[in-house]
């Protein structure tokens, strides 16, 4: 699914965590996902993973409504993401469009990428 995605305004990354409770149900998990792409949000990167406890109080101890705050918690999720990269290199692409979905990965892709690197 193509779409000619052209914003005027720069794009924001924002980390969205998906509760154990709607993980474990696949129909739950599905409609949230749906909900996402019916909002017109772009999928930069997905990842599943399951956290310890004390992971779990770590990062929320950690937490603060900030950009800091967000840039870290992306770090943790997506060690290999360059926040400062995507924002000099792919963030025009993704802004100016068109962007597809990959039903494959779970995830938007700009054109002219073969997908998140």
């Amino acid at each position: 699914m193509a779409s000619a995605w052209r914003s005027p305004q720069a794009l924001q990354l924002t980390l969205a965590l998906v509760k154990p409770d709607a993980v474990a149900h696949p129909l739950i998990l599905e409609a949230v996902h749906q909900q996402i792409l019916s909002s017109q949000l772009l999928i930069v990167r997905r990842r599943e993973l399951v956290w310890r406890r004390e992971d779990c109080r770590r990062f929320y101890q950690e937490h603060e409504d900030s950009v800091a705050s967000a840039s870290r918690e992306i770090a943790a999720f997506f060690p290999d993401f360059s926040e400062q990269r995507w924002y000099e290199e792919e963030e025009p692409r993704w802004r100016w469009g068109p962007v597809r979905y990959s039903p494959e990965g779970g995830v938007h892709c700009a054109a002219g990428t073969g997908g998140p690197a």
